[in-house]
Parts: C-alpha cells; structure tokens; sequence
C-alpha cells in the first residue's frame, strides 16, 4: 500500500479494505486466516468481478436486443444508450 491518499487528496477507494486486510495479518496466527480480506482488497484493486459481471450484463443486454429488434436496428437500440433487456423498465416500441 502506498500512502493510502488518493488524488484528489482524500482516502483512496481501497484504503479502508487495506487497513482490514493489515489489521488482520498483524493479529492472525497463519497468514492464510486473512484470505477473505486479501481477497476483498484485491477485488477493490483491480475489479476482476466487477467487470466481469457489467461484461455479462453487456453481453445478455446485446443479445436481448437482437432478439427484439423487429423493425429497429441494433446500432439504433444500442445508441440508445438504456439498457432495456433486465425487465426493470418495459417501454413500448
């Protein structure tokens, strides 16, 4: 961890995973009784679930759109910019 400031000169987004994660593996007898906060601090690092996750989400949301685009375009549903194929919103085409 570097100084834990972001910069914009506040706490970084992580810092409070990062003082969880220490604050563990000062106190922990094996390192590995830490591992779910190693595992939340690195999640916060780099995202991999996260993006995983928006891809999945992308990806059903371009398939929906394929499947529903009757008398559109793809380009045209996607320029949109709403993602309609979760069911949260119906709109009326």
């Amino acid at each position: 961890m570097a100084s834990g400031f972001s910069y914009t000169a506040g706490r970084s987004r992580c810092f409070s995973y990062w003082q969880e994660f220490s604050k563990c593996y000062a106190q922990a007898d094996a390192p590995s009784q830490c591992k779910l906060q190693a595992d939340d601090y690195l999640e916060c690092l780099h995202r991999k679930k996260e993006i995983a996750r928006a891809q999945q989400v992308k990806a059903e949301f371009v398939k929906q759109a394929k499947k529903h685009a009757h008398d559109r375009k793809t380009a045209d549903i996607l320029s949109d910019g709403v993602i309609i194929g979760v069911g949260l919103i119906q709109r009326d085409h």
